[in-house]
């Protein structure tokens, strides 16, 4: 074990820069956390590549949070052990145990050179420095190389396209839910201090991003580990609340002629208050709100936050103040212990709230969840076949919903435009995000003129529908 720690011969630099392989796994939120270690990689002079040859070593940026996802990351390490030899895993895999209490990942693939746990940015450059020495450059040594955090991401190495990004404004969560194990890999709520986020946005929105997409773990939570304290921005104070970080991001969008869209939103009370921004177009009337259920039995089983509220009323007061607001949810089916009346009261919730974009998993047992012990285990056939009946009746509900904006024109962001768009292209519509919503697909323009530039806007008029996407022709 040791040869393999050691140092690598100096003459190596003299040679090239150091390359390092990287792989990302997981969430928006991983993602995040991927562009600050690329940012530090870069900035100390490596060379990174997405592939494993001709690596020096490899980083894996792991998700452990479901079990398809953890196959998924140790299949990754593996492979990259198989191709490279030496690797460097973070992210929430690296913080899971395995039988007995040991690191999962150690117990898996015992060979790897280090493992750490998410927002581990230091960690996994001290593990690079020490298997792959950063190059020597008698001009810029002596240049601090740890960027502040809203630097680094505001201006550094971005795995999203260059017209939108994602927002990280707090790490960790302070809820227990059964189904769950997010808390105990990310730990509880730390927010970031508003001023940072807010200059980190201003970086962004300054380097060409037009769609500002805000995620957390929980976005309504935010500053309540620092009782809310006010920070400062331009020298202007700012509280660290959801509303007031909304609020300056409205303003600063429209400065910019960006959007801002809000995910991981819990449905507190105080989420009310954000309504009225989206009624003015300063933000997104968007709300990614993961309910998870509508049973009040079963969200106590789950222990959901906000679980005794009455959603479907919130719902419907949301819509009185901005009637064009749109809400996508996730929601699991089969949760140990769900009746068929539960489960129906499920569908009745969903065909009552006009849930307009949902996602549905079938209960899958979490190793070291709570919720495994709770009494009531469905058969997996039954779990899956209540996940099939939820998606008919969600995407019945999303058809309807997609057909009433025919005729409609709509401000879309082209994504996507071969040849200028003069053979279409691909957009989104507010309401729709990257990735996990449907798209506006873009018919050749009727004007010669009309042409379409990834990263920008255009006014589309939508003539028709296709599965989850609506069809436009640019005007």
């Amino acid at each position: 074990m040791s040869d393999v720690l050691s140092p690598l011969s100096p003459s190596l630099t003299a040679v090239r820069a150091p390359k390092v392989g990287f792989v990302s796994l997981g969430c928006p939120k991983a993602l995040t956390d991927s562009e600050l270690i690329l940012t530090q990689l870069s900035a100390e002079g490596y060379e990174t590549s997405k592939t494993f040859e001709g690596a020096d070593l490899v980083i894996v940026n792991t998700c452990g949070f479901i079990d398809d996802a953890v196959r998924e990351s140790l299949d990754t390490i593996g492979e990259a052990l198989a191709a490279n030899g030496k690797v460097i895993v973070t992210g929430c895999l690296g913080a899971r145990a395995g039988d007995g209490g040991g690191n999962m990942v150690r117990q898996m693939h015992p060979s790897v050179l280090a493992v750490t746990g998410p927002h581990a940015t230091q960690e996994v450059m001290d593990a690079v420095h020490l298997n792959l020495p950063k190059p020597h450059d008698p001009f810029i040594d002596l240049v601090p190389t740890r960027l502040g955090e809203a630097g680094i991401a505001g201006v550094g190495i971005k795995l999203t396209p260059k017209h939108y990004a994602y927002l990280k404004i707090s790490e960790g969560c302070n809820h227990r839910c059964t189904f769950c194990i997010i808390p105990s890999m990310r730990g509880d709520l730390v927010s970031r201090p508003v001023g940072d986020v807010l200059k980190e946005a201003r970086a962004l929105f300054e380097s060409g991003v037009k769609e500002l997409l805000v995620i957390s773990q929980d976005t309504s939570a935010y500053g309540v580990d620092v009782k809310y304290r006010t920070g400062f921005f331009d020298g202007k104070p700012v509280k660290t609340r959801m509303l007031d970080l909304a609020t300056e991001l409205g303003e600063m969008a429209d400065h910019y002629g960006a959007w801002v869209r809000l995910h991981y939103v819990y449905p507190y009370p105080s989420v009310d208050d954000v309504i009225p921004l989206m009624a003015t177009g300063r933000i997104l009337p968007y709300l990614d709100v993961p309910f998870q259920h509508s049973h009040p039995d079963v969200l106590r089983r789950m222990k959901r936050p906000a679980s005794g509220e009455k959603n479907l009323d919130r719902i419907l007061r949301w819509r009185e103040v901005c009637p064009q607001i749109v809400i996508r949810s996730t929601f699991i089916a089969g949760f140990p212990g769900e009746t068929e009346e539960e489960f129906s009261h499920l569908l009745d919730f969903m065909r009552e709230a006009q849930i307009d974009r949902a996602g549905c998993f079938a209960y899958s047992p979490v190793e070291g969840a709570a919720a495994n012990d709770i009494p009531g285990m469905l058969p997996l056939e039954l779990r899956e076949e209540r996940k099939a009946r939820f998606m008919a009746v969600a995407e019945e509900v999303s058809a309807a919903k997609l057909q009433k904006r025919v005729g409609a024109t709509m401000q879309v962001l082209v994504d996507s435009a071969p040849a200028m768009g003069r053979k279409g292209g691909v957009g989104r519509s507010y309401a729709d995000a990257p990735e996990i919503d449907g798209t506006v697909r873009l018919l050749p323009p009727e004007k010669i003129s009309k042409t379409l530039k990834v990263g920008e806007f255009t006014r589309a008029r939508i003539v028709g529908t296709q599965g989850h996407d609506l069809v436009a022709v640019p005007v």
